[in-house]
């Protein structure tokens, strides 16, 4: 996991001070202390909390952590045991003297003698003490702990909804996915996703009411989409951080629904909006190129991108690189499962990537997972990646508490790497 390309700060871990993101709602969110010398793991552990639903503070260090837990008590913390393991037992002790009734999550590269030394001294202490994690770690790990502990928001539930009844009753919100700038390590957008929050059933994905739903639902939610993702750009930008939104909009609605009068009565004011991207699947557009190329024209006075979703999943579309009208190419996760590791997965992404940069597109990889799936795009030159790996789909309140965080954690306020301000591939 040290390995894993999480925002990080250029700044030396000593001018970091603990950063706490403000509370959520008012009977407040769980806390969770991370304590690492690495920055990128803190900030790695922060996305994944974050997207379950639980806040953070970042701590370089557990003496920090300590003169923290004198004036507020977290539900779980995450310590490093470090070379030095002194820092964690004096951590544990100290949890101990305050008889601590949260959980203690240990993590070290180091060997299971060391970890066992440790969590055994957190046991005499009669602290709760979870299996100790050994680096390095995927997402998934962390977020079996948060719903072992029944911390943060409950996982999405499968059931069956109407998406006119979800429409009507105003259950459907939006949640927004990261997306890193893969070579910088830099937040550089976000994905719009549908969910429901149904009274009984909780959490709800797209797939439940999207399935079987009426044209005219369809229609609609594509409008609920577009309108959310321009006012929450409005909102990310009072936060000082300039984000280019994506949305998914089926080619169906994109030529019913009228795009450029939406953007137009809800875009944000300001010189500084970055714009917004509209992620046409690719199945439904790679034989309608002339299509394509009006709506890009169309819709490019206001700001407005497209992006190939799925790329790479019908062959026949990477011979029309250089014909297609838009400016992001989304490598389909089919290529992107395992690229770190199968011999058929790595040269297919690089020959996308490639070819994408040759015409002068920049390559989005969907669905990253593992750290060595995105050590590998990075050295293949992907520009931008999204995944559980880096970020899970999350309310747009819990995506501003992390923005405020990172801005306050980097002592400057966070400026997306937009593709509307960079420079195309060479």
């Amino acid at each position: 996991m040290t390995e894993t390309p999480a925002p990080s700060s250029a700044t030396p871990d000593g001018a970091h001070a603990a950063v706490e993101s403000p509370p959520l709602a008012p009977d407040g969110a769980p806390l969770c202390y991370v304590v690492d010398e690495e920055p990128s793991i803190r900030h790695f552990l922060s996305l994944v909390l974050h997207g379950s639903g639980v806040d953070t503070v970042e701590f370089p260090d557990g003496a920090a952590m300590r003169k923290a837990i004198e004036t507020r008590a977290p539900a779980l913390v995450f310590h490093n045991i470090s070379l030095e393991s002194a820092d964690a037992i004096e951590s544990v002790v100290a949890l101990g003297r305050r008889k601590y009734r949260g959980a203690v999550q240990l993590m070290s590269a180091r060997g299971a003698a060391v970890l066992a030394h440790v969590k055994g001294i957190g046991a005499q202490h009669k602290l709760q003490m979870m299996p100790v994690l050994k680096k390095p770690f995927e997402t998934d790990t962390i977020v079996k702990i948060i719903q072992e502990l029944k911390l943060g928001m409950p996982p999405a539930v499968a059931a069956r909804l109407d998406l006119d009844d979800a429409i009507n009753n105003k259950w459907v919100e939006f949640w927004y996915q990261p997306k890193i700038a893969l070579r910088k390590k830099q937040l550089a957008g976000a994905e719009a996703y549908a969910r429901v929050r149904h009274p009984q059933h909780g959490i709800v994905l797209a797939g439940a009411f999207t399935a079987n739903a009426s044209e005219a639902a369809t229609l609609k939610l594509a409008e609920l989409a577009l309108e959310n993702a321009l006012k929450t750009s409005g909102h990310f930008s009072k936060l000082g951080v300039n984000l280019r939104l994506a949305v998914n909009i089926p080619v169906p609605a994109l030529v019913k629904i009228p795009i450029d009068e939406i953007v137009k009565r809800h875009h944000p004011a300001g010189e500084k909006w970055p714009g917004l991207i509209i992620d046409v699947p690719e199945e439904q557009i790679v034989t309608d190129l002339a299509l394509a190329s009006e709506l890009s024209k169309k819709f490019e006075p206001h700001n407005v991108r497209l992006a190939l979703d799925n790329f790479g999943r019908a062959y026949s579309s990477l011979a029309k690189v250089e014909d297609l009208p838009f400016d992001e190419l989304k490598l389909d996760r089919s290529y992107v499962a395992d690229c770190g590791t199968d011999k058929v997965n790595a040269p297919l992404c690089k020959t996308v990537i490639d070819l994408a940069h040759n015409f002068g597109r920049h390559v989005v990889a969907v669905g990253i997972e593992k750290a060595a799936d995105a050590l590998a795009l990075t050295s293949m030159g992907c520009d931008y990646g999204q995944g559980f790996l880096l970020g899970q789909p999350m309310p747009e309140e819990r995506f501003a508490s992390l923005l405020r965080q990172r801005a306050a954690t980097q002592g400057h306020n966070l400026e997306g790497a937009s593709s509307a301000t960079e420079k195309r591939p060479a």
